[in-house]
């Protein structure tokens, strides 16, 4: 962890998949993501810690419909909503989450809870008895669109790979797997990454997507990153710790990006990752057409929408610092 002050930097995500339907597509997602960085980049800078600012990034995604994480999940085989999210603390290098839990609005925010706990990952039956415990009050995260995608699909007429990224028919083109993600670097050097998803649609009751594990979600005291796209494949690859694990022993966050991307799409691997170091350098990259990220270098907002197929890309500032 750094001393002394550092430039807060912020990069979140709302998804990775095939592609937005032109500029109208592209400029709603933008408004949408940038929302988020306005409300709460402003909190870093007033002090907020990176664990608190990654908690209200993912609550704010977790409540835009147009997102496929708390309000606005896609739906099971079943027609039932399973969340799962997971919050990892660098400063503390402390791990915790839920696996498809339901009836709430914010996963995130059960996840936060049980970072004081000594059990740490709850799945479906804990996590409801977690929400009767803290007298959390019942929430339906469904929508109309994601309730007509499923009766669709119930009767053979819906394409699967229209679930996922961006929840307006009108908006998307075979958009891909959906996941909200938010990785901070605070003043003080401290590092936290949130990850929160519906799942991938329509998938077998039970399925675990690696948005509740280190695969998909992973921070230290050196590097934090969020993982989003094909589950399976972002756990065969233990993306998110292997990125965080190359920085910790002495690889750069662009270089550890870049290795692990390139090993990926040997591998035809389908995924986006964003990432920060403790130098405040920040980065992203996607095996995927499209990786929905925005983020705050300090100095200016900017975004990854106009990223093309296969395409890396590294925005490496390092953080101010006074002693």
């Amino acid at each position: 962890m750094q001393m002394g002050w550092v430039q807060p930097k912020l990069i979140i995500h709302g998804g990775a998949g095939s592609a937005l339907k032109g500029q109208k597509g592209a400029d709603a997602v933008r408004r949408s993501l940038y929302a988020v960085i306005e409300e709460v980049y402003p909190l870093l800078q007033q002090g907020a810690d990176a664990k608190t600012a990654v908690i209200r990034g993912c609550q704010l995604l977790e409540d835009d419909p147009r997102f496929n994480a708390g309000t606005g999940s896609v739906l099971q085989s079943d027609g039932q909503i399973r969340m799962s999210a997971s919050l990892m603390d660098g400063d503390r290098q402390r791990f915790s989450g839920v696996i498809n839990a339901a009836r709430l609005k914010n996963p995130i925010e059960l996840a936060d809870f049980l970072q004081n706990s000594d059990d740490r990952v709850l799945s479906d039956i804990g996590a409801l008895e977690l929400l009767r415990e803290l007298q959390v009050p019942y929430y339906d995260p469904s929508t109309k669109l994601r309730l007509q995608e499923w009766m669709l699909e119930r009767e053979g007429n819906f394409d699967k790979a229209m679930a996922g990224v961006v929840a307006e028919q009108e908006l998307v083109s075979e958009a891909g797997r959906g996941t909200i993600g938010v990785v901070v670097l605070d003043s003080a050097g401290r590092l936290a990454a949130g990850t929160s998803t519906g799942g991938k649609g329509f998938e077998r009751i039970g399925r675990v997507s690696d948005s509740a594990m280190p695969a998909g979600n992973y921070a230290n005291r050196y590097a934090a990153v969020s993982c989003t796209g094909i589950g399976e494949h972002i756990i065969e690859e233990c993306l998110a710790a292997r990125i965080v694990i190359r920085v910790s022993d002495g690889m750069s966050l662009s270089t550890a990006f870049d290795k692990s991307f390139q090993e990926a799409q040997s591998r035809d691997r389908d995924f986006g990752a964003i990432g920060i170091d403790a130098n405040g350098s920040i980065a992203w990259g996607k095996t995927s057409q499209v990786l929905l990220a925005a983020y705050h270098d300090g100095e200016k907002i900017g975004d990854t929408l106009g990223m093309d197929l296969g395409c890396l890309t590294q925005v490496d500032i390092p953080a101010a610092k006074v002693n």
